[in-house]
């Protein structure tokens, strides 16, 4: 178990509320519960009913099967408080509180039969209405009347049994089956027919299942702990969305844990297994909080599995909380068959647990007054945020200036040195007149001269709106514009940036050239050539007069805008070891910025372009190392982030060895580390910049997003460096893709490597648009900064421009 403080508290998170002893093995029936009650079987063919509000309240027994009970559910509604139970012979509907009121008058509690010899009933499920009932027997899903004997219609089409069958919330007529043959059904009641079938997803049988209504998905698990989400849009051809293993997320969240808090005598964390064990997923439910501490955890799901009970961020394939029952000595049970899952009163879950080796059934609640046991952890760190809080410490490198030579002080010179001195100082000498003709005429002033009557004055039609404000409420762009070839023969396009005013495209090629476009990719570019290797990056200063590109060649250029020579060249073989990574200007252009190998290095500069005929090749521009930084782990950087339109002390680096890495430029140290924040190690990380033509909330500047080989994209928190959702509809399984926020930071785009680029809402971790008509890899994605324009570049040299569909308008330039 996850969490933090003394040991006694910490175990009180779950408690035992009711543990009962059976006659009989329970391990793998479906029993129920609701806020208000659970239900379990009672020498196989009776049902026992126990109220949770009331624990003093006698159990209610109802009697009714002849044979023994194999599943029940309570419905979605509260009153009637309705139970479905079933066995070989009946199927039952039972209305709680009439069975109450009867028992207390000294009648026998009767309920409805509403099915008869439907066979073994393995999982049962009310309609959001309670107007029908779900019965999986066999291979064969029979759709039942609740209020009288009557099947509505029997659905077959798969190929092993059923394990689980649930309508969907928000569309009652729509309803998913799971079997053994590992696959799921999209049914449409209606025509009773199959309306989408899934691919065979696993190896092991599909044993669970759950909708998720806010963001339209589907959520099913199987016997190996693995988990898939769905989207289940109106046309109901299902997308993927998240596919994680339970197991993996177990030990890379402990890997976490481990690097926050280190292990000691009052902090509870997950021991190692010493042998590996399969996690089944035998139990799925969505957790909702309250409304006052919501902050969006639409995707947060309980997962009960036979060693204990998981918390999972589906958005971002992360776990929250880990409850094991071998972290509660206390309890009855210690390996759980089957679960049952409800949404308890104020902030509480309820389950109902059955032990898979005893004839034992538990009543747990887990009570969560916190916001998860990870957030809990980090509250002690100290909370990092790309706005600076504090102003710059005396000894901090952001202090550090640049010496300016002054004039040389004139030389003192005795009388004698004083000899053959220029009358005048200038070169040319007004002539004295005497090799002139004399006047003729003698001067006479104008007179009756008319003036000029001033006319209108001219406004400047640029005063208006000096800058145009980014609409914040545009549709993504999705319709292509302009495609184009920037080469002859096939080539990366190895990066490309906008600059500040979105007028400006500089685009850095795998055959060592830069191109500069204008924003709407007409007419001929300019191209800098210079470099001996491919262009690994580009940048634009703050002020736009001067731009830079790295190379694999390790050299560094910063150029002048419209001159076809650079201001400066640095770096080389002797001067960096490795590849440069991630040149850019930083701090309002006051120092540049670049990595290589495993050290951050931190440059003043300046820079002059004036040029002399005579001394042509005389340096007048200056770099001056002002500080060299570290990784902690001595990793080479592999990709770096940092913000240069406005003040900011953050820095983020990610490493060979799969971690990021926070740098506090203010102290010129590591103020955190998050290790293992991929599967590989990140080839790119991006942050939420806005621009000058949109602004945004102070917190949302602190998230950022970064992409891994075969690990898709993922959004972080820099306040709390916690990965708030993930985006994985994209391929990418061996090219370095990268993905950019929109300057509203409403949108964010991905390239992929089935020549597409996708979109996504920052919100939802399925995409919203997916851009085809590429001819190869997309490598590059990135947003105008002034107008809702999205630019991407491939693998084969091709830059293509969309647009909103409202305002694009169909053009192919070859």
């Amino acid at each position: 178990m996850d969490g933090c403080g003394e040991g006694s508290r910490t175990n009180r998170l779950m408690v035992e509320k009711l543990s009962l002893s059976c006659d009989r093995l329970l391990s793998h029936l479906q029993l129920a519960c609701c806020p208000s009650h659970c239900a379990s079987p009672l020498q196989g063919k009776d049902l026992l009913i126990h109220c949770l509000l009331d624990t003093e309240l006698k159990a209610l027994r109802l009697t009714g099967h002849h044979g023994d009970i194999s599943a029940m559910v309570f419905g979605t509604g509260r009153d009637p408080l309705l139970l479905c139970s079933a066995s070989a012979d009946y199927v039952i509907v039972w209305d709680i509180r009439r069975c109450y009121r009867r028992t207390r008058e000294g009648v026998v509690a009767s309920g409805t039969v509403i099915g008869t010899l439907l066979g073994k009933v393995v999982h049962l499920s009310f309609c959001p209405c309670d107007e029908r009932v779900a019965a999986c027997s066999g291979a064969k899903v029979y759709i039942l009347n609740s209020n009288i004997e009557e099947v509505l219609s029997v659905l077959a089409g798969h190929l092993g049994p059923l394990t689980a069958a649930e309508f969907c919330p928000w569309d009652k007529d729509i309803l998913v089956s799971i079997s053994e043959d590992r696959t799921f059904k999209v049914w449409g009641l209606k025509m009773e027919q199959i309306l989408y079938q899934s691919a065979v997803l696993s190896a092991s049988p599909l044993l669970s299942m759950l909708f998720l209504e806010k963001s339209r998905q589907l959520v099913t698990g199987s016997a190996d702990g693995q988990v898939w989400s769905f989207t289940l849009p109106e046309d109901h051809r299902c997308h993927l969305v998240t596919k994680l293993d339970l197991h993996k997320v177990q030990q890379r969240h402990q890997r976490h844990l481990d690097t926050v808090v280190p292990q000691t005598g009052g902090v509870l964390g997950i021991t190692p297994d010493s042998v590996e064990t399969a996690k089944p997923v035998l139990r799925l439910c969505a957790y909702h909080r309250l409304p006052d501490i919501d902050h969006g955890q639409q995707s947060w799901v309980w997962m009960g599995s036979s060693d204990g009970l998981y918390l999972v961020d589906l958005g971002t394939s992360e776990l929250h909380m880990t409850l094991l029952f071998r972290d509660y000595p206390n309890l009855s049970i210690t390996m759980a068959g089957s679960w049952a899952m409800s949404q308890g009163l104020d902030n509480s879950m309820i389950f109902v647990v059955t032990s898979l080796f005893e004839a034992l059934v538990s009543v747990l609640e887990v009570r969560l007054l916190g916001s998860g046991s990870v957030d809990n952890l980090c509250q002690h760190l100290e909370r990092l945020s790309v706005m600076p809080s504090a102003p710059l410490m005396p000894e901090s490198p952001l202090n550090a200036e640049l010496k300016k030579k002054g004039p040389k002080p004139p030389t003192k010179t005795g009388k004698r040195g004083v000899k053959e001195q220029p009358l005048v100082f200038h070169t040319q000498v007004k002539s004295s007149g005497y090799t002139q003709c004399p006047r003729m005429t003698m001067f006479s002033p104008k007179t009756n001269v008319q003036k000029k009557t001033p006319g209108p004055t001219k406004t400047n039609k640029k005063i208006g709106c000096l800058v145009s404000e980014y609409p914040g409420d545009t549709a993504a762009p999705s319709v292509p514009h302009t495609n184009l070839s920037t080469v002859k023969t096939p080539t990366p396009v190895c990066c490309t940036q906008y600059s500040g005013d979105g007028k400006q495209i500089l685009c850095g090629l795998g055959d060592r050239s830069v191109l500069l476009y204008k924003s709407s990719l007409t007419g001929t570019p300019a191209v800098y050539t210079g470099h001996d290797k491919a262009v690994s990056s580009v940048a634009w200063s703050h002020s736009r007069q001067w731009w830079l590109s790295a190379s694999e060649d390790r050299t560094l250029r910063i150029w002048p805008t419209g001159s076809p020579e650079p201001a400066v060249t640095m770096g080389g073989d002797e001067k960096f070891s490795k590849t440069i990574r991630g040149a850019q200007f930083y701090y309002l252009d006051k120092f540049l910025l670049l990595a290589s190998g495993p050290s951050l290095h931190l440059y003043l500069y300046h820079l002059d372009n004036t040029q002399d005929d005579i001394k042509r090749y005389q340096q007048r521009s200056a770099i001056k190392l002002t500080r060299c930084l570290e990784t902690k782990s001595g990793t080479d950087i592999t990709a770096v982030s940092v913000i240069n339109d406005f003040y900011s002390y953050i820095v983020l680096v990610s490493g060979a060895d799969r971690s990021i890495q926070v740098l506090d430029m203010n102290t010129g140290t590591v103020a955190s580390q998050l290790p293992d924040a991929h599967s590989r190690a990140v080839h790119h990380i991006t942050q939420n910049k806005g621009s000058m033509f949109s602004s945004q909330t102070p917190d949302s500047y602190n998230l950022f997003l970064t992409s891994a080989v075969t690990d898709g994209v993922k959004l972080w928190d820099l306040r709390t460096l916690r990965c708030v959702r993930r985006y994985e509809n994209h391929l990418n399984r061996c090219h370095p893709c990268t993905a950019a926020f929109s300057p509203c930071g409403r949108f964010i785009a991905s390239g992929s490597e089935d020549n597409c680029a996708y979109v996504y809402d920052i919100r939802s971790s399925s995409y919203l648009h997916k851009l085809q008509r590429h001819s190869d890899t997309i490598l590059n994605v990135t947003f105008n900064p002034a107008t809702p324009e999205l630019l991407t570049g491939t693998l084969d040299g091709r830059l293509s421009l969309f647009r909103p569909g409202n305002a694009a308008i169909r053009v192919t330039l070859s």
